[in-house]
C-alpha cells in the first residue's frame, strides 16, 4: 500500500521548507507513524554519506534523522553540486553521473523521471507518510517546462501542496498572492493552504492580512509559524552560512569562506562550546590573528585556491603559519595545504597547481569519488588517543611524503597529515564528538595562556534530538494538523 503524502513548496529559496519538512517528519513520528522525507532534486554543496556509501543532500539526512530513520539515497535521488556559475556535478542515486552545464542538465531532466519515481515509489511502499520538499519556487515560470521538483513532481505523485512564505524577509502577502497567481489552474487546485513562516511578534496583528489573503487567493491560511531558534543542518542553497552567534568569545576561530565552500556544518559544534568563537572570513582585512584558522571543504579546490591567491588571503595564511598559528584543513582545505594539486583527467580545471606548501603532500584528482563513513583514532595533539567519527566525500587521493599522520582509521590505515601546527584531514563531521571539541578548546586555551574549564558533555546527536522536538512542538501548536491529515486522506483516495 502506498503512503499518504504532503508536499511543502515555498515562495522562494530560504522560505523555510527544509525545516518545516523536518518538523512534519518529527510530528508524524511522534504520532506513531512511519514517515520519510523526499526531495527529488536538491541543489546544495552540503552533502552527506549514507550507510552504504552513497551521497545525498545534507538537509535530507537531517530530515531522516528527525523522522527517526537512517538516511537513504532514495530520499534524494538527484543532487546537484554547483562547481561554477554555469555548471554542476550531477549525482543520481548517490553516484556521480558527470559534470554538466545548466543547459545540458535542463535537457537531461525528463530522462531522470523514471529514477525519481522508482525512488519515491519504493519509499512509499515502506512508509505511512512521505513529506516531500520542493525547491525554490513553483512560480519560476521560466523553469516550468520539464519541472521535476515542484508542481511537476506533485502531479507525478498526486500530492497536495502547502505553500510557505517567509515573513521575516518582508512582503509575505505579495509572495503568497503572486506565487498562487502565477500557477496554472490545475496547479492551483493542488494548493491545500498557505503557511506564513518565521513570524516574530504578536500574530494577532496579522489577522486582517490573513483574512484578506484568504479572500484574494481562495485558500485557507493553515498556520503562522513563529521564528524558532533551532540549530539544525539545512541545505546551503549555494551561499548562506550559520549565524555567527559565537563571535567575540575568548578563543577566536576563523573559517575561510571559500566561494564554493561545502559542508560548513562541520563547524557548528565548535560554536556550541562556551569559549570558542567561530567566524567566517572572505577578505584579508577580516582575518586578523585568530587562535585557529580553518580551510574548509570546497566543491572547486583549484578554483578556490586561485581565489585565495588572487585576493591576498594566501599570503596572510602563510604569514600566520610562519608564526606557528594552528591551521586545519578539511577535505579540499587539506588538499590546498599540500605542495601540489594535479588534475590530469580534467575533473576540475585540468593541469596542475602549486599548493600552499604547508604540508608535504600532493593530491591527484581522479574520476573516482570517495564516499565513506569512517571511525578513527587521533594520532596527533590535541586529538591523540580520542575516538573520531565522520565521513569522507572527495575527488582525488592525497599522498603524504613523510608527514606524521592525523589519525588511524578503523581498518588500520594511517590518514591525513600533520607538520608542526598545520593539520590536514578528509574527515568531515569529526567535531560532532564532544571529546574532539573539548580537546581542541583546551589545547588552544593552553597555547593562549588561558584556563579552559568549561566543556561540552552532551553528544551532538542528543542535542539535535532536542532541536527536532523543539521545532516540532512550535509547528504542532501553530499549524492546522487536522486539516493536513484530512487533506492527505482525501488525496490517498483520489
Amino acid at each position: 500500500m502506498s503512503a499518504k503524502r504532503i508536499m511543502i513548496q515555498g515562495t522562494m529559496s530560504g522560505a523555510g521548507k527544509s525545516l518545516l519538512t523536518a518538523a512534519l517528519c518529527r510530528i508524524f513520528l511522534q504520532d506513531g507513524l512511519r514517515v520519510a522525507p523526499f526531495k527529488s532534486q536538491n541543489m546544495a554543496l552540503n552533502s552527506f554519506v549514507t550507510p552504504d556509501g552513497l551521497e545525498i543532500g545534507r538537509a535530507q539526512a537531517m530530515q531522516a534523522e528527525a523522522a527517526g530513520k537512517e538516511c537513504d539515497v532514495r530520499m534524494n535521488p538527484i543532487l546537484l553540486k554547483p562547481s561554477s556559475e554555469m555548471g554542476s556535478q550531477v549525482i543520481v542515486n548517490g553516484e556521480v553521473r558527470g559534470q554538466f552545464s545548466a543547459q545540458e542538465y535542463f535537457r537531461m531532466k525528463p530522462t531522470l523521471i523514471p529514477e525519481i519515481l522508482s525512488a519515491y515509489n519504493s519509499l512509499s511502499e515502506e512508509n505511512d507518510i512521505i513529506v516531500i520538499e520542493g525547491a525554490g519556487s513553483p512560480a519560476e515560470i521560466n523553469l516550468r517546462e520539464n519541472d521535476i521538483v515542484n508542481m511537476g513532481l506533485a502531479e507525478l505523485v498526486n500530492a497536495p501542496v502547502l505553500l510557505v512564505g517567509d515573513i521575516d524577509r518582508g512582503g509575505v502577502f505579495a509572495q503568497l498572492y503572486g506565487t498562487a497567481a502565477l500557477l496554472r489552474p490545475e496547479e492551483r487546485k493542488r494548493l491545500a493552504g498557505l503557511v506564513i513562516n518565521k513570524f516574530r511578534g504578536d500574530s494577532a496583528l496579522l489577522t486582517p492580512g490573513l483574512r484578506q489573503i484568504e479572500d484574494m487567493t481562495g485558500l485557507p491560511v493553515l498556520g503562522v509559524i513563529p521564528w524558532v531558534p533551532v540549530d539544525l543542518d539545512e541545505e546551503d542553497s549555494l551561499a548562506p552560512f550559520p549565524a555567527q552567534r559565537s563571535a567575540g568569545r575568548e578563543i577566536d576561530i576563523a573559517v575561510i569562506r571559500l566561494p564554493h565552500i561545502s559542508n560548513f556544518t562541520d563547524f557548528a559544534p565548535l560554536a556550541d562550546h562556551p569559549v570558542l568563537g567561530v567566524r567566517f572570513v572572505e577578505r584579508r582585512e577580516q582575518l586578523g590573528r585568530p587562535d585557529l584558522l580553518i580551510l574548509p571543504g570546497t566543491k572547486n579546490t583549484m578554483g578556490d585556491l586561485l581565489w585565495l591567491r588572487e585576493n591576498g588571503l594566501e599570503a596572510e595564511i602563510l604569514s600566520l603559519a610562519r608564526m606557528d598559528l594552528p591551521v586545519l584543513g578539511i577535505c579540499g582545505g587539506y588538499q590546498m595545504l599540500g605542495e601540489e594539486i594535479s588534475d590530469p583527467f580534467g575533473v576540475e580545471h585540468g593541469g596542475s597547481l602549486k599548493g600552499l606548501g604547508l604540508l608535504p603532500c600532493t593530491t591527484v584528482f581522479t574520476a573516482q569519488k570517495t564516499r565513506s563513513r569512517n571511525r578513527a583514532v587521533g594520532l596527533c595533539e590535541p586529538f591523540t588517543g580520542i575516538a573520531l567519527e565522520g565521513y569522507e566525500i572527495h575527488m582525488g587521493a592525497t599522498d603524504s611524503h613523510g608527514a606524521l599522520p592525523f589519525c588511524r582509521m578503523a581498518d588500520g590505515r594511517e590518514a591525513g597529515a600533520v607538520s608542526g601546527s598545520v593539520f590536514g584531514t578528509y574527515l568531515h563531521g569529526m567535531f560532532d564528538a564532544a571529546d574532539a571539541v573539548n580537546r581542541l578548546a583546551g589545547w588552544l586555551g593552553e597555547r593562549k595562556g588561558i584556563a579552559v574549564e568549561a566543556s561540552l558533555t552532551e553528544p551532538r546527536s542528543a542535542f539535535r534530538a532536542r532541536q527536532y522536538d523543539l521545532l516540532a512542538d512550535a509547528v504542532r501548536k501553530n499549524l492546522n494538523l487536522d486539516r493536513i491529515y484530512q487533506t492527505m486522506e482525501a488525496y490517498s483516495h483520489g
